[in-house]
């Protein structure tokens, strides 16, 4: 089965730093485009960051351009999302979605658990 497990969050002081992973199974990672999702409470699911199947090629919302930075192992089959200087409006639920298989343009809508970071002093 497909699986999508994501770590690494936590709670953390403005202008800290924190990595997230997301290890992928069940499904062709490297043919996947990835992205990152966050949901605050009270509010929709907002779109964070993009990283197509070979990497390299990468976009984010303007919220996060300059601070975050998402990559990936091929070989590990894992997506991660760098945060840097971190805000306390960064405070959320933070999901991995395989969004699509670019060998058949196919839409994935895999989705992981999420992993909860706070951002506070």
């Amino acid at each position: 089965q497909v699986t999508l497990v994501e770590s690494g969050g936590t709670l953390v002081q403005p202008g800290g730093s924190l990595r997230l992973s997301c290890v992928a199974s069940g499904f062709f990672f490297s043919k996947a485009a990835m992205r990152w999702y966050r949901q605050a409470p009270g509010k929709e699911r907002e779109w964070v960051a993009t990283i197509i199947p070979a990497g390299g090629i990468t976009a984010y919302a303007d919220s996060v351009k300059g601070r975050f930075t998402i990559s990936r192992d091929n070989v590990k089959d894992t997506v991660y999302l760098q945060m840097n200087t971190l805000k306390p409006e960064d405070t959320a639920v933070y999901y991995c979605n395989a969004w699509k298989d670019y060998s058949t343009n196919s839409l994935l809508n895999f989705w992981g658990q999420g992993t909860q970071v706070t951002v506070s002093s």
